[in-house]
């Protein structure tokens, strides 16, 4: 019988931050138990690991570590096979600059205003969607679409020919509004060969079995050639 520690994430299954870090994990063969979090109830226990009171968590042996950001870029220096960051630094940045322009710009701009509006407000009981804010989710995801179709004519992922922690990144925040319908994946067949591309890997699994009481998924979430 091991006294391992074990691994705990804590969680909310429509937390694209939380979806990522589950990606890196699952990619890399790390096992972890999930534990979903109702963060924004600030129970004690999750304030004392986590005092921003944020999802994702995680406890990796007797390590507690916070913000998605710092724990893929903990995981790619302690378990670097396989690689979600290349070698070359150029191409290094490029991943890096791309999951800070869905993590910040895509998440403030697409992400809070769809998922916030649509589902948050009712799993947290804050009111009605801002139909204003809906409208401007639904206008910015088309620009971005657009940034990502330009990107993918001539890489064979976002950041250039290798898979990265950008394309997972990019894939969290959309695989959320996938679960509500909020993705136009008629707009641009390019990105749509790409997630289908991602979302058949083996780390995708779990997040494709995810369901949220009150918001079934549309049929095609879970079928990997849409």
């Amino acid at each position: 019988m091991s006294d391992a520690p074990t691994n705990i994430l804590y969680h909310f299954a429509m937390s694209p931050f939380s979806r990522k870090v589950r990606l890196c994990l699952a990619e890399k063969k790390i096992e972890v138990q999930l534990q979903e979090e109702r963060y924004w109830e600030k129970g004690a226990d999750f304030m004392r690991r986590n005092p921003a009171g944020k999802v994702p968590v995680l406890k990796l042996g007797n390590r507690i570590m916070t913000e998605s950001g710092p724990i893929c870029e903990y995981l790619e220096e302690v378990y670097p096979a396989p690689a979600l960051l290349p070698q070359n630094a150029e191409a290094r940045f490029e991943a890096r600059r791309l999951v800070s322009w869905f993590d910040d710009k895509f998440y403030h701009e697409v992400t809070s205003k769809l998922l916030g509006e649509r589902v948050f407000r009712k799993v947290m009981g804050t009111g009605y969607p801002d139909s204003a804010n809906v409208k401007e989710g639904a206008r910015a995801i088309k620009f971005h679409l657009d940034y990502m179709s330009w990107l993918l004519e001539g890489r064979r992922w976002l950041a250039g020919n290798e898979m990265t922690m950008a394309d997972f990144a990019a894939a969290a925040h959309l695989s959320c509004l996938d679960y509500i319908s909020d993705v136009d994946w008629n707009r641009s067949e390019t990105v749509k060969d790409w997630y289908a591309k991602i979302k058949s890997r083996p780390a995708f699994r779990s997040l494709l079995a995810d369901q949220l009481p009150g918001f079934p998924p549309p049929g095609h979430y879970a079928d990997l050639d849409f």
